[in-house]
């Protein structure tokens, strides 16, 4: 009989330009990264490289919502 090892997984390195970081249900975090509040800024999945869209047209207060819906949804778990 085997047992499962279980392993916490490590937040990667922030980004200079990290706006905000949502942990996924699956253990990883998404990032929204770029200049801010007023700016075109993007998101990317640590587990499953998913990422945002359009990044060109996404200001803070919109991508906030797209990125933790994705946070919300993602059950994928960090291979490394």
């Amino acid at each position: 009989m085997t047992t499962a090892r279980i392993t916490a997984f490590t937040e990667p390195d922030r980004p200079g330009n990290l706006q905000i970081r949502f942990i996924t249900i699956g253990g990883s975090y998404v990032d929204v990264t770029g200049p801010g509040k007023h700016s075109k800024n993007s998101w990317t999945c640590h587990s499953c490289q998913d990422t945002s869209r359009f990044p060109d047209e996404d200001w803070l207060w919109s991508i906030r919502e797209k990125a933790n819906a994705h946070a919300a949804a993602c059950r994928a778990i960090p291979l490394t």
